[in-house]
């Protein structure tokens, strides 16, 4: 395993960080394909040996089993101190503001309520899942500030903004004397490359961590055009962000598989190979055992200057999909 040093902080991670979001309550939540707890901990086992240390949920994720189930897996099989552990609190819901219940009481109450199904009395990374159209982002920060200070939070980040939104942000915090966001975690792989425009230079030059979400397209850039699985039959959301350009992607992941052929390993190693050639550490979701194979097998992967430019060539604008496509407002 190969292992980066997030910039502005001092969390060494590894360049891989595995997605969380398949383990949980399969009776909670949006999701019907999650696992259970003792396969999900057969996986965290499988990837800490191969030397991840590096794992992402949210309170989201299956009404919060996924946290449950990461926490009481690393407390049976590691100690807190060699993980890094990032998770994620999402926006006060209009209810929530309707019965007075204020931006920083919100924070605090997902933060204590994360820490107690994690297991823990701190996280690494903690995320606003996506930005808060409802609330001024002074109010967030800080909050944020505040877990900062207190020592339940090491250093804070945000999910689905646009790249103008995190630089106001960050120039807020700077102002006040804040913690920034030190990291980013948006929609990014060889078929959505949307990043690239704005949130990729904004972070390269301030020194900002992509550690991008759905790297491998929920599963679409690993296998081959026809080939299926549980998760591509049955996962609706993803489906709502890819079925409409399944023609034009299918070009890209025809060139995927051709490399995978030619350099004799899996489609996940060549679309990963080439995602960690942009970004900190791509966020990886993992299922069965084998999926933990082909993450590990694209350290090992180089790809040419040629092979890069024959993977990117043929990639077209794509309209914004998922959370994303309701977050042009601001406060």
């Amino acid at each position: 395993m190969n292992y980066i040093t997030l910039p502005n902080t001092d969390l060494k991670v590894s360049k891989v960080c595995l997605g969380c979001m398949g383990f949980g309550d399969a009776q909670k939540g949006m999701h019907k394909w999650t696992l259970d707890y003792d396969h999900t901990k057969e996986i965290i086992e499988q990837a800490l040996k191969a030397g991840i240390n590096f794992f992402d949920t949210a309170m989201g994720y299956q009404m919060g089993t996924s946290e449950e189930y990461l926490g009481r897996a690393i407390q049976e099989l590691s100690a807190r101190e060699n993980v890094i552990i990032a998770t994620k609190f999402v926006p006060r819901s209009l209810e929530q503001i309707e019965q007075g219940i204020g931006a920083k009481e919100h924070i605090f109450s997902c933060l204590e309520n994360s820490l107690k199904r994690l297991k823990t009395d701190y996280i690494d990374l903690y995320y606003l899942h996506m930005w808060d159209k409802e609330t001024p982002i002074e109010e967030t920060l800080e909050a944020l500030n505040e877990c900062v200070k207190c020592g339940k939070v090491r250093y804070i980040a945000i999910s689905n903004c646009f790249a103008w939104q995190l630089a106001k942000a960050n120039e807020i915090a700077k102002a006040n004397g804040w913690a920034p966001f030190v990291a980013v975690q948006g929609h990014y792989n060889l078929i959505f490359r949307e990043e690239e425009r704005e949130m990729a230079p904004y972070c390269n030059e301030h020194g900002i961590s992509m550690i991008p979400y759905s790297a491998l397209a929920a599963g679409r850039l690993a296998r081959k055009i026809g080939e299926t699985s549980s998760r591509l039959e049955k996962d609706a959301f993803a489906k709502g962000k890819y079925d409409a350009t399944e023609d034009l992607d299918n070009q890209v992941i025809e060139r995927v598989y051709e490399l995978s052929v030619k350099k004799q390993v899996s489609m996940t190693a060549i679309s990963l190979a080439w995602l960690m050639t942009k970004v900190a550490s791509p966020v990886v979701g993992a299922t069965k055992p084998h999926h933990l194979e082909g993450i590990v097998e694209a350290m090992d992967v180089e790809l040419s200057k040629e092979e890069l430019v024959y993977l990117e060539e043929l990639y077209q604008p794509h309209k914004l999909v998922g959370v994303m496509v309701n977050q042009k407002g601001s406060r």
